[in-house]
């Protein structure tokens, strides 16, 4: 490669870390990765307690034998075992996350942006009034600026 390319690729790639949305995008995953602590110890400490009050805490003990016999486990294992118990736990892991991320960062985001606009649109109405009003206001001094020219000078 030239001086000259590498020069264009280094500006390349320094204009492609300017970007807003780069920028936004690292933010994002940062504090995507902090929150994922939150709604793990919101799952581990709530959830998979009550869940646990009507069954089983941890789900990957539950498989299926596909062909027999399934006895021990890892290189020892014999048969076929289906794990259907540890895709269940994370179906379940991934409805949770989705619910907890949904009521306690979307639906309130959601309700507090509908807010904002609401006000914005209300505050834009009254502006609205009042330019109109104040036209309306224009259009009758010029109406009357008008009359009193038609009349003339001793014609009152």
């Amino acid at each position: 490669m030239s001086d000259q390319e590498k020069t264009s690729v280094l500006q390349g790639f320094k204009a492609f870390l300017m970007r807003g949305n780069v920028v936004d995008l690292a933010v994002a995953v940062v504090i995507g990765a902090a929150f994922t602590n939150i709604v793990n110890a919101v799952v581990k400490g709530v959830i998979n307690p009550l869940v646990g009050a009507f069954g089983t805490q941890n789900l990957d003990s539950y498989s299926s034998c596909l062909k027999a016999p399934c006895e021990g486990t890892g290189d020892d294992a014999t048969g076929i075992t289906i794990m259907w118990g540890s895709v269940l736990g994370a179906t379940l892991q991934f409805v949770i996350t989705a619910a907890v991320v949904y009521f306690l960062m979307v639906l309130p985001m959601a309700k507090y942006l509908a807010r904002v606009e609401a006000r914005r649109k209300a505050k834009e109405s009254t502006q609205e009034v009042i330019e109109i009003t104040e036209l309306e206001v224009l259009k009758e001094i010029r109406d009357t600026l008008v009359a009193q020219r038609g009349q003339g000078p001793g014609e009152h």
